[in-house]
């Protein structure tokens, strides 16, 4: 692999000559930069980020860590964050495995924004006490070096909870995401206290995953539990996926079921696919675009030294097709 030495040498000018062209310095005059580069690109010569770095102590890259791709939910999030930090002269990589987390004290990347469950907050306290600039999306840390940008999930929660209970429905199925989540916690607690604060409510709590599949089989346990068809049911998935899941099994396996008359499901994240259920999801909305573009914006004033603060995305009830009484 070529380096700098070989272009000089082949340049027949020096090494910080070569240096200078090639980070687009005025010291040097344009024919002998146009030589240079010239000889760069026959030698094929690539340059060495980590060195650059080192010089320089920034590499212009964010890395965004999630606990995976899957799913409909992460291409507004990417985009708004992509969008943002190429306006502002950065690039963005995606990464997802305890293997790529190396990138934060190698410093490879400037920094990082965090959608991952598998990071545990004691090791992003480390990172951040050695100057590491980071903003989360999914859990509650201080620290001067950390920035939040979270997601009104409680509010969120709240909404759903009390539209089906306004709606006349006395018993409540809450279809969680994965125990460790942050925004499934989040969302219970404020099912919980809906829930304890009005009279004659009933709470049943099933553990889903934020998968189709998840809302799969909560739709077996319900539809099993709800065989006499006296009461319609209320469902409050904690996301979107589950809610399709939900009502894709009904639709297989229950066609006499209307949702929307014999089963009311409310979902979270407002999904584009949600947009083409029948009858339309009635779920909670937020920008994903604007949640990714606000984390790339407080990450890059942390790297530049500006003050922050720990900002909050807020939510909506989308209503879908009206529900009647149950």
């Amino acid at each position: 692999m070529a380096t700098i030495k070989d272009i000089a040498k082949r340049a027949g000018v020096s090494i910080s000559t070569v240096s200078y062209a090639l980070n687009g310095s005025p010291k040097v005059t344009n024919e002998t930069t146009e030589k240079i580069l010239a000889v760069a690109k026959e030698l094929n010569y690539i340059p060495n980020a980590a060195a650059r770095s080192l010089k320089t102590r920034e590499t212009k890259i964010i890395g965004i860590f999630l606990t995976d791709f899957s799913g409909a939910f992460y291409g507004d999030l990417l985009q708004g964050t992509k969008e943002l930090l190429v306006r502002k002269g950065y690039e963005l990589i995606v990464c997802s495995g305890k293997q790529s987390r190396w990138m934060l004290p190698e410093r490879m990347i400037d920094g990082a924004i965090i959608l991952d469950v598998t990071f545990d907050s004691e090791e992003l306290i480390r990172y951040a006490d050695r100057g590491h600039k980071l903003v989360v999306l999914d859990r509650e840390l201080t620290h001067p070096n950390i920035n939040q940008v979270l997601l009104d999930n409680k509010a969120g929660a709240t909404l759903a909870t009390e539209h089906l209970i306004e709606e006349g429905h006395r018993k409540i199925y809450a279809v969680t995401g994965p125990s460790g989540s942050f925004d499934s916690k989040q969302r219970l607690h404020a099912v919980m206290q809906v829930v304890e604060r009005t009279a004659g409510i009933t709470l049943a709590i099933i553990e889903g995953d934020f998968n189709k599949e998840g809302g799969e089989h909560a739709a077996k346990r319900i539809m099993a539990e709800h065989a006499d068809g006296q009461a319609a049911a209320a469902v409050f998935c904690f996301n979107d996926e589950m809610a399709i899941g939900m009502m894709n099994y009904i639709a297989e396996h229950h066609p006499e079921t209307r949702v929307g008359e014999h089963i009311h499901i409310v979902g979270f994240d407002n999904l584009e696919l949600a947009a083409y259920s029948q009858p339309r999801l009635t779920t909670i909305d937020y920008s994903k675009r604007k949640w990714g573009a606000l984390a790339a914006e407080q990450l890059v004033k942390l790297i530049s030294g500006a003050e922050v603060e720990n900002e909050r995305i807020y939510v909506t009830l989308m209503k879908g097709k009206s529900v009647g009484t149950a």
